[in-house]
């Protein structure tokens, strides 16, 4: 577990939990909680993406994957006990009852069919199609994959900063934009960053003929679509002024991002 977690890693995630609830003026200290439990999430989803079963691949954050480090069979029960820990952080939070079970619900929606499991299950499936799947298909795919999961972590610091409904919906529309962002600038590295950087096995993705945007729309359209997401981000966020510098700051982060 602490292999799977605590070797590094961009730390996306908990710091959108931080940059939001900051923004409704929630101390840090008091976002620890949903910050790690998001994370934990994210490192569960990670181990066992890496399973022979799935990805089967040996390299990730610059270290031996867990199930190469260890054994199989050892990977599958750290990341069961991962996302155990997740929920447990937030049971735990300091938070009152009503805000720690919308936190719960929120994590758990993220994580499951509707979301990170249910978009791992769609990738497997358009695997081996590259780019023969329609684009409409794909970025559902990611929206659930990737995306779902960076949409709560933003949902988690406005859950624990108590926003109003107008103030969540404007955050939903930064989230959406950040998490396709997320995945094209991710594509892209694969096509064009090398292993060293990235910390995982660069070209991957061609070799599995994976369903990416560059494989789909071609390398320069994805650049294109991602300068365009960082403008909706911005749009987005200008609700808020100045005090959304934080969530600004990430998300030219995805996007300039180099691993």
């Amino acid at each position: 577990m602490r292999h799977a977690a605590l070797l590094g890693g961009k730390r996306i995630r908990p710091l959108l939990v931080y940059a939001t609830g900051t923004l409704f003026g929630i101390d840090e200290a008091a976002l620890d909680a949903p910050a790690a439990a998001v994370e934990l999430i994210h490192a569960y989803s990670l181990v066992h993406d890496d399973l022979p079963a799935m990805d089967d691949d040996a390299l990730r954050r610059g270290q031996p994957t867990v199930h190469v480090a260890f054994d199989e069979a050892t990977a599958i029960l750290a990341g069961d006990a991962l996302q155990s820990l997740a929920f447990s952080q937030l049971a735990e939070a300091g938070f009152d009852a009503g805000a720690r079970i919308a936190m719960v619900r929120e994590l758990a929606i993220a994580a499951g069919a509707s979301g990170m499991c249910g978009g791992q299950a769609l990738d497997i499936e358009a695997t081996g199609r590259g780019g023969e799947i329609a684009l409409a298909e794909l970025e559902r795919l990611h929206a659930l994959k990737t995306g779902a999961l960076l949409r709560a972590s933003v949902r988690l610091g406005a859950i624990a900063g108590n926003a109003d409904p107008i103030a969540r919906t404007v955050l939903d529309n930064y989230a959406e934009a950040l998490g396709l962002a997320f995945q094209i600038r991710d594509d892209l590295l694969d096509v064009e960053g090398d292993s060293a950087t990235l910390g995982k096995t660069a070209g991957k993705d061609q070799a599995q003929n994976k369903a990416t945007f560059p494989a789909l729309i071609g390398v320069e359209a994805s650049r294109e679509r991602l300068r365009r997401l960082g403008d909706d981000m911005r749009e987005a966020l200008s609700a808020f002024g100045e005090n959304a510098s934080a969530l600004d700051t990430l998300g030219r982060r995805v996007i300039e991002r180099d691993r």
